[in-house]
Parts: C-alpha cells; structure tokens; sequence
C-alpha cells in the first residue's frame, strides 16, 4: 500500500460534499479513538484494533497530501498509555516500530516528511533508533508533514516550556517581563509549526485528553462517532465539510 492515493481521488463518497468548495486547513489534529472498541465489536484482541488503526493513519495521510494539508499531527500514544498493561504497551511499541521501517520507503517515494513530539527520550531505544531514522531519512521532504504525538501530554509539554523559560531566565537570557504568549509558544515542541485549525476526534468521546491544550486554543472542533479504523477518506471529507461550515472569527465580530 502507497501512501499516494491515485491523483484521480477527488470524488467524495457523499454527494452532499463538494470537495472544490472545502476549505482546507493548513494543519489538522486528529485524536485516533476507538481502537480497541472496534477489536472488541469483532471479538478480536486489543492489539488487531491498533494495526487496523494504523492503515487508517496510511490512508489519512495519502487523503491529506491530496487535498493539501501541510501538517497533520496525530495522537499516536499519550503520556497516560504508559499506565496501560505491559503486555499492550510492548505490543504497540512494536508495532510502531514495524510502521516506521515498514513505510520509510513509502514516505521518501511520495515526499512525506516525519516529525514527532512528546517526551521521546520515554521510548524504547529500537523504537526510538527507528523514530529517529524516519525523522532524519524525510527531513528534505517537501509534503504534508506527518507529526505523530508520542508519549505526548499537554499539560507536560507545557511544563518543559515553563522550564525552558526558566534556565533562559537563570542565564540572564530572559527576564519576567519579555514573556508573552509568542516567546512561550516559542519552547513548546511546536514550535516551528502553525497551530491546528481543526481538530477532529473520532468514536464520539467529546474531551480533550490532554492533547496540545495550548496549541488548540482557536481550533475548530469536529466530533464523528467513528471508530478511528473505520475513519478513512470520506470521513475526512465530511469532517471538512463541517469545518468549511464554520465562521472563525477568533474572538472577533
């Protein structure tokens, strides 16, 4: 499977949506819920849920660089995940690492570039020598950027930009009165990067879930019952049509 869908995809399967009208967000922020929910319906076992998950991030990100999304981060696994059974932890571990070497060539054929935050030094070190790869084998790339959240908290991300700010005042680099909302966005993990337009989150749960709590201040927020494995192209395209819908006046008349 190639991460480019055909360039002749620009149909969506619901006749109500008109992809010519969309508009598209520069970045997309997607909270992939409902894995295991969709291997229980089956009568599978938990980790079946996350491999059919990650086809679904394959597909979503060839319906991104089709319909021209610059970045798209998802949540991939939280700060909070590491308290789950080791048994799931190990497993989706491995399995990351197995989407990273198994798509490396599929992501410098169709020019994705990869990125990651979150407090990465948590990893594995076979997972993280793979994550590290990937960054660094697409870091030329031109595409839609593809930012997978990793061992990723907001309220702990938030944290390592208050510390930053703090060593940078105990360097004399800064003082209390330079700080603003734009040096603070300046040490998060995003820095380099537009803050999300839209956020979509699937399998109905309407929560963040600690998930860029700063960086999502402005976005627009699009809840579907689907479960993350079954969120494919049209999905997008519907969670779009509801964004194109919106009137973003950020605080403004």
């Amino acid at each position: 499977m190639k991460f480019t869908l055909k360039k002749n995809k620009t149909e969506s399967g619901n006749p109500d949506v008109d992809l010519a009208s969309l508009k598209i967000p520069e970045h997309i922020a997607i909270i992939m819920d409902g894995n295991g929910r969709w291997a229980k319906k089956r009568g599978l076992p938990r980790v079946a849920g996350h491999r059919a998950g990650a086809d679904s991030v394959r597909k979503i990100v060839e319906s991104c660089d089709i319909l021209g999304v610059s970045y798209l981060t998802l949540y991939a696994f939280s700060s909070e995940n590491w308290n789950r059974p080791q048994k799931e932890v190990s497993a989706l571990m491995d399995l990351l690492e197995k989407f990273l070497k198994d798509k490396l060539p599929e992501m410098m054929e169709d020019n994705v570039r990869l990125r990651a935050i979150g407090r990465l030094e948590m990893l594995p070190e076979h997972v993280k020598a793979e994550l590290d790869k990937a960054i660094s084998t697409t870091a030329a790339n031109t595409g839609v950027t593809m930012n997978l959240a990793l061992s990723y908290g907001g309220r702990e991300e938030i944290v390592d930009a208050a510390k930053q700010l703090v060593r940078k005042a105990e360097a004399g680099e800064v003082t209390a009165d330079d700080v603003d909302n734009e040096l603070f966005s300046a040490q998060m993990y995003t820095a380099d990067m537009p803050d999300p337009d839209l956020l979509i989150r699937t399998s109905g749960e309407v929560r963040l879930s600690n998930f860029l709590l700063w960086q999502l201040s402005y976005a627009e927020i699009v809840i579907t019952d689907q479960l993350w494995p079954d969120f494919r192209h049209d999905a997008l395209v519907d969670a779009l049509g509801e964004y194109t819908k919106r009137d973003r006046r950020f605080g403004k008349l």
